[in-house]
């Protein structure tokens, strides 16, 4: 639209001039006036009339634009209605004052003393040539009486003597019938003079005598003084004067009649007339033309002086028009052009507000404006490139932070921060899965206020009290500000059953954090390092007792009953009942220690496995016709699962894992040996599916072996898989530490604890390698 009106406006522009000076051009020449004003004040009109059309289009779309609320409508509007204003304000003040002025000077042109003066110079020429007519009219009546007296000879005596004298006189005698009786002083190449008329010799003879001036100066029409009649009239006409002749050929035409006398004359038939012709001087000519001319147009403007006021009204009003609708639809283009750089600044502000910084488009001008919408897209880019930046660092912080917490959730061991009071501020999941508690709700809440987590936050506590005393008495280095210790803390747990402790090994140091010093705990349940660690030092133990103690139990056996066999014949017979039962009691309990040796040696040693596919069903079925028999047979309840899958395991330990556990469950129940119908032991294999860290689907097998025994106490739960740990008066306790070594051995885990009913103990063996199809 900006385009379409610049042109517009520039080729309008260049036909309204054209126009405009062609309509002032007509008011200066009348004969083109005459000819094309009405045309050219048509087509101003049309300008006008197109000008107005499009002023009309235009601020019907500012305003529909400023009701809609537009962006930049109210901009535009203000700036239109200021440029307008600037552009009608002059020229509404200029078209008053040039109205005013056309009237006035219009008037002056007409004024009282222009005509008066105009009038005088026409009264002072026609009496300068009515008297040079008055003159010629007074000498052609003397000659006329001086002829009266003269023969027809002597007149023409007295013409040839009037020719010799030199005057530039042209003199003719004619009679009534227009005849010519003689002649002078004729123009050169004339062959017959200027006659007079009928109604000239008639006014000459009722009258004192003719006389007029020739040659189309025409003052007034007036009878002339003493009986002249004026040069334009009917007898000038009839004697071939040109009204429209030059004002060199002005003459004076006198014609009087002479009279007649007694001599020689008397006897004439008819009356005979003198005429005499006189050029006026070519500068009274020509300044009497002149003035006649400038005193005829000033009667014709004088006239119509109102017609033209009305007619520079009407041009200066169409140019004023022309000029508001021209300076209203340039006002429209000035604006747009100034507004758009403050619109696009504008609309760049919104677009930044609204956190879109892409680069507005640039306004190609050399002026502040120009400079100032570089300028803006200098600094959105730059604002762009700083949030790239910004979002670059904050996009790499917060793929370090994803990073870091992934790292932290899937660290084995627990972290925990506290904030200077020892408040939780966050910790990851381990920690959750080793102390078995819910930290979502406790997050903000200082550490011993969180239920079962006293010891542990004493502990903590203290290490960190410590590790600051020694810090400032100058024991560690200002680098080697933690701790490391080993804590024991109960399980947090809802089951009665696993209230036990877990052994923490914590380590702690000082941490930046949010409004000051923190700390940072990381520890790691090594309860399970423990355990193996126990195992492997009482398969030292086993290995030592098997060397230092099984060398000597032989010969104390062999001593023992080499007395018996020596002394048994030789003693009396009381001594020898003591002999016996003395012998007896050392070779039992010889047997008995070598038993015992044999199992921490077997402990010790167990040979590593040997894995090969295995129908697990199969083998626990063998080994349950060996329990399965007299009053046993209602106790031990199989079921075992169909289309179990084949496991790869070692036969022969498999076989000692299920024995030991099924002795160990015939142990608990044998208390109820009295009531078989209370006695019971479920042994059942099943297939478990998980999922595993990969996130892919896996398959294992599942042996779970439940009685209605007393069940676990909660110490033996805490190291049930230790040698020597048992709660049986007889036992040495190795029978799950040998299942455990096993199951271990078989990429296996065991997993022991009460049924959920508080009726005895459950122990689930989950084997996860299969045998390939």
């Amino acid at each position: 639209m900006q385009r379409f009106l610049r042109y517009f406006l520039i080729v309008g522009g260049a036909v309204v001039s054209i126009l405009l000076f062609l309509l002032a051009s007509a008011a200066e020449n009348s004969a083109f006036f005459d000819r094309h004003y009405p045309e050219l004040l048509v087509l101003n009109a049309v300008i006008a009339a197109a000008l107005l059309a499009l002023v009309g289009l235009l601020l019907v779309r500012l305003y529909k634009g400023y009701k809609r609320r537009e962006f930049g409508s109210r901009l535009m509007a203000r700036l239109v209605v200021l440029f307008a204003i600037i552009g009608i304000l002059p020229g509404t003040v200029i078209y008053v004052v040039s109205v005013q002025f056309v009237s006035r000077s219009i008037e002056s042109w007409f004024d009282v003393r222009v005509e008066s003066a105009l009038e005088a110079g026409l009264t002072l020429g026609r009496t300068a040539l009515d008297g040079s007519l008055s003159d010629l009219s007074a000498r052609a009546r003397n000659l006329a009486l001086e002829m009266s007296e003269m023969t027809e000879s002597g007149q023409v005596t007295q013409l040839t003597r009037l020719r010799d004298q030199g005057q530039a006189l042209e003199a003719t005698i004619v009679t009534s019938n227009g005849q010519i009786v003689a002649t002078s002083g004729g123009a050169l190449g004339a062959l017959v003079p200027d006659l007079p008329t009928a109604s000239m010799l008639r006014s000459a003879r009722m009258t004192r005598g003719y006389a007029a001036i020739e040659g189309g100066v025409d003052f007034h029409e007036n009878p002339a003084k003493e009986g002249h009649e004026s040069a334009t009239g009917e007898g000038a006409r009839e004697a071939g004067g040109s009204a429209s002749a030059g004002p060199g050929d002005m003459r004076m035409r006198v014609v009087v009649a002479i009279p007649a006398s007694g001599s020689g004359l008397s006897l004439q038939s008819e009356s005979r007339y003198l005429q005499l012709l006189q050029p006026v001087p070519a500068h009274l000519g020509v300044n009497a033309e002149a003035l006649r001319a400038a005193y005829s147009e000033y009667q014709e403007r004088s006239l119509a002086r109102v017609g033209l006021r009305k007619i520079y009204i009407v041009t200066l009003t169409l140019t004023l028009l022309l000029a508001i609708f021209g300076a209203v639809a340039a006002s429209f283009l000035i604006a747009g052009d100034l507004a758009q750089p403050l619109l696009v600044l504008a609309e760049g502000t919104k677009a930044v507000a609204e956190g879109n910084l892409s680069p507005r488009p640039i306004v190609a001008t050399s002026d502040e404006l120009g400079t100032l919408t570089q300028s803006f897209n200098t600094m959105t880019r730059q604002l762009s490139e700083a949030r790239a930046s910004v979002e670059r660092n904050r996009t790499a912080l917060e793929n370090a932070k994803a990073y870091l917490e992934s790292v932290l959730a899937n660290m084995s061991a627990g972290v925990m921060v506290l904030d200077a009071q020892f408040r939780l501020v966050t910790c990851n999941e381990s920690v959750e899965r080793i102390l078995h508690h819910d930290f979502d709700t406790h997050i903000g809440q200082p550490l011993a206020g969180i239920p079962g987590l006293e010891p542990l936050a004493h502990a903590i506590t203290r290490a960190f009290s410590e590790q600051s005393a020694r810090s400032a008495a100058g024991a560690d280095s200002a680098g080697d500000l933690h701790w490391q210790k080993q804590i024991e803390v109960p399980r947090l747990e809802t089951d009665p059953d696993k209230e036990n402790e877990i052994t923490l090994l914590a380590r702690g140091s000082f941490l930046p954090v949010a409004g000051g010093n923190g700390y940072i705990v990381v520890f790691d349940d090594i309860s399970s390092v423990i355990s193996a660690q126990r195992s492997i030092a009482w398969g030292e133990v086993a290995r030592r007792l098997a060397h230092e103690i099984k060398n000597p139990l032989t010969p104390i056996q062999l001593s023992a009953e080499r007395l018996q066999m020596k002394l048994e014949s030789k003693l009396a017979e009381n001594d020898a009942a003591i002999l016996l039962k003395s012998t007896s009691t050392i070779v039992n309990q010889v047997s008995a220690m070598k038993r015992m040796v044999d199992d921490f040696r077997d402990y010790a040693k167990t040979p590593p496995a040997v894995l090969s596919p295995l129908d697990l069903n199969e083998l626990i079925e063998e080994i349950l016709h060996l329990y399965v028999h007299g009053d046993e047979r209602d106790i031990i309840h199989a079921e075992l699962g169909q289309t179990l899958p084949r496991v790869m395991g070692d036969e022969t330990q498999l076989r000692q894992v299920i024995h030991n556990l099924l002795q160990n469950a015939q142990d608990a129940v044998a208390d109820r040996t009295q009531h078989p119908e209370k006695a019971r032991i479920d042994v059942v294999t099943e297939i478990v599916r998980y999922q595993d860290s990969d996130g892919g689907r896996c398959m294992a097998v599942r042996l779970t072996i439940c009685d209605n025994g007393p069940g676990f106490s909660s110490k033996i739960l805490a190291r049930a898989f230790e040698p020597y740990v048992t709660s049986k008066a007889r036992g040495t306790g190795l029978g799950l530490a040998m299942v455990k070594k096993i199951i271990d051995e078989h990429g296996g885990r065991v997993d022991i604890k009460n049924r959920t009913d508080g009726n005895g103990a459950k122990v689930a063996i989950l084997l996860l390698k299969l045998a390939p199809d």
